[in-house]
């Protein structure tokens, strides 16, 4: 039995195997140490130590309301992410009784993790060692700009290691966006409106602002992976840094803009909140009830029609949510046999920066104007100033990522410098068009006097 192969770099690739077979066979494997089972495990127990801490401090303040809203936003997002660890893992066919009940007390990212830790264990003590179940698989990749068709074997163990990190990406991103977002939205709102800022309030903050910013990192990785999954794809350290700074601007100035313009309208800001992000959530299904489509079969080959439609709920959920702070990189599509749309679709992604970046203008004009002194010797103009500078800085790192970082940018049919050319082709060609009318008729009317 061969060794299990990975993915070579550029300098590993035979040129003979190429010419022969037109498939390069992968180099030996290095499967590396889970770095990021650990990190997610640790932001998990991190936030939830920290809320049980606040709704202590809470209730022993007899503050109910801020320890009821801090409590339900850490037990939905809990119960999700357990609901979604069990669903990739598909442990409801298996007898794993231990693995339930560590579920079932919310627990599941630690044994989760000692799993993983365990299999990487495993795979170090038995490095060099011929694994006895393997699979192919092939991948494309981009060699000196041309496509290269790849074929590696893989093992059973390093498929179940790779199995636990897709996990963790997906539970980091629903802990970061259902959990994260609105705790780190809600404590902010309380610091504002109490004027104090305790040591336990502070860590759980600081604990959801770096899930948050992890979570949409991975939301960005996730989807080049998604839209373009016959491809392997690497991002550099560069390109994560890139990501990092835009998505930590991106969502921080976002969530401060709500913070101050919710403290400033108070309960009438409530229905403007609502209904941005009922629109959200109802936009994919009203587009998927207009195209007439049925609905997916091929989400779990177990699922009857309503565990289906329970799944789509959360999917759908989840994508409300990671849109409404931040975007999310990928547009759902229902109807779809992938429930996403993996063209590039520059005109979604202009549409959702114009819509928010209009919002958080708004929303900074009525906190400018009608908010109270919420800082100390500091004006509202210029935290307004601030906060839209830090958004159209995103936006920025946003379009040098695309345009000049993006692993495949050789692939796009058009980039961003040629969409803001055929927008800014079409503003100019159609005032020609009008100012070419002007004097024809003039000269008509000169003729008909």
């Amino acid at each position: 039995m061969d060794r299990v192969y990975e993915i070579p770099e550029e300098s590993n690739v035979d040129p003979i195997s190429s010419l022969e077979e037109d498939v390069i066979r992968g180099a030996n494997p290095r499967f590396t140490f889970p770095f990021g089972i650990l990190f997610s495990t640790f932001l998990y127990c991190g936030e939830a130590a920290s809320t049980l801490y606040m709704v202590r401090i809470y209730r022993k303040n007899s503050e109910t309301y801020w320890m009821a809203y801090t409590l339900s936003f850490f037990m939905f997002s809990s119960i999700m992410v357990q609901l979604t660890l069990i669903f990739v893992h598909r442990d409801l066919a298996k007898d794993k009784p231990l693995s339930l009940f560590m579920h079932l007390i919310l627990l599941g990212p630690v044994i989760r993790c000692l799993e993983a830790m365990i299999k990487y264990l495993t795979l170090w003590k038995k490095e060099g060692q011929e694994e006895p179940y393997v699979s192919l698989t092939r991948k494309k990749m981009l060699i000196n700009g041309e496509e290269v068709l790849i074929e590696w074997e893989v093992g059973h163990s390093i498929r179940t290691l790779a199995m636990h990190r897709n996990a963790y990406k997906r539970m980091s991103q629903i802990q970061a966006f259902l959990g994260s977002v609105p705790q780190l939205t809600y404590q902010l709102y309380v610091t504002l409106i109490s004027a104090e800022v305790p040591l336990g309030r502070v860590v759980l903050m600081v604990f959801s602002l770096i899930s948050v910013t992890y979570g949409a990192t991975l939301c960005n990785m996730l989807a080049i992976q998604i839209k373009y999954d016959e491809y392997k794809i690497r991002l550099g350290p560069l390109e994560v840094l890139c990501i990092t700074i835009w998505r930590t601007l991106e969502i921080t100035s976002r969530l401060v803009i709500l913070v101050l313009f919710s403290a400033t309208l108070k309960l009438k800001a409530v229905p403007f909140l609502l209904l941005n992000f009922l629109i959200i959530l109802f936009e994919p299904w009203v587009k998927f009830w207009r195209s007439g489509a049925q609905m997916p079969n091929n989400i779990e080959k177990n699922f009857s029609r309503v565990g289906t439609l329970v799944v789509l709920i959360s999917i759908t959920v989840l994508y409300a949510g990671i849109n409404f702070s931040c975007w999310s990189a990928l547009q759902l599509k229902l109807a779809d046999r992938d429930l996403v749309d993996k063209g590039q679709n520059w005109g979604h992604m202009g549409l959702h920066y114009s819509v928010r970046f209009v919002e958080n203008v708004v929303m900074v004009l009525v906190f400018n104007f009608f908010g109270v002194k919420v800082l100390l010797d500091y004006c509202h103009s210029l935290i307004a100033l601030q906060l839209i500078i830090a958004y159209l800085i995103s936006i920025g790192f946003m379009l040098l990522f695309f345009q000049y970082l993006h692993p495949l940018r050789s692939l796009f049919t058009h980039n961003v410098v040629d969409y803001l050319h055929c927008v800014c082709c079409r503003r100019h060609l159609r005032g020609r068009i009008e100012n070419s009318e002007l004097p024809c008729d003039a000269q008509a009317r000169q003729s008909i006097v």
